[in-house]
């Protein structure tokens, strides 16, 4: 069954009473640790895999045509990976490994068909056979506790705008659409790392409203922010 990143915990469409809080207490443990991000911050090395490994990823979804949450659900596990394995300097095939292999258990659980040749041609200058793409598979699911279902911001966008009690129910595609928009744009900031999915995806949110819905904007906030649920302390 396909994986559905607006449901993480679940695959019914409708959102029972208990999904949420279990959303909000179990985000953290789907977020890299602060070890990598201190390691972020301070290694230049990091960023720049961090930064190739997404520019990959992109190329993979414009020449192949995939479903943007792909890639979105690839840099999930690359920075969860990363984040516990140490990556050596000095050996580029590494990058485009790990960046083949997380795309390929991303298009997996989104039950899409990935194919490794149309991802890696000999321009690439690396070229992996399909047993060494299984064994850096397994690496990765092990350093992930093989916790496939991300819990992302796409998790929290249907609770949020249920939240924002639109005047106008029309509104709520165009938000979401915009909201999600903003998320994509957003992953490939590192600082967008330090914080909890739920307040990317409030933040990215009420980004959305002041644009589309700038005369309802305060009261959205104001919805949003008083949300029990809501974290106040934004970061990890």
């Amino acid at each position: 069954m396909e994986f559905d990143l607006e449901n993480s915990l679940t695959s019914l469409e409708e959102h029972h009473s208990d999904t949420v809080p279990n959303l909000f207490a179990s985000e953290s443990d789907h977020m890299p640790s602060r070890n990598f991000l201190h390691c972020l911050k301070n290694s230049g090395f990091n960023v720049s895999f961090r930064q190739e490994a997404i520019s990959l990823l992109l190329q993979a979804q414009y020449s192949c045509n995939y479903d943007p949450f792909i890639p979105y659900l690839a840099v999930n596990y690359m920075d969860r990976f990363i984040a516990k394995q140490e990556i050596p300097q000095g050996k580029p095939w590494i990058l485009r490994l790990v960046v083949i292999s997380c795309l390929s258990l991303a298009a997996k659980m989104k039950n899409t068909h990935f194919s490794v040749s149309d991802f890696q041609g000999e321009e690439a200058g690396f070229i992996f056979d399909t047993q060494t793409i299984n064994r850096m598979e397994l690496l990765i699911l092990d350093a992930l506790n093989w916790r496939m279902r991300s819990i992302t911001p796409f998790s929290f966008v249907h609770f949020f705008i249920s939240v924002l009690e639109l005047k106008d129910p029309s509104s709520s595609q165009p938000l979401k659409d915009r909201a999600t928009e903003i998320i994509f744009k957003a992953q490939n900031e590192t600082k967008f790392l330090e914080f909890k999915p739920s307040i990317v995806a409030a933040s990215a949110l009420l980004v959305a409203s002041n644009e589309l819905l700038p005369l309802q904007f305060p009261f959205l906030k104001c919805s949003i922010s008083s949300c029990a649920l809501v974290n106040k302390v934004s970061k990890k």
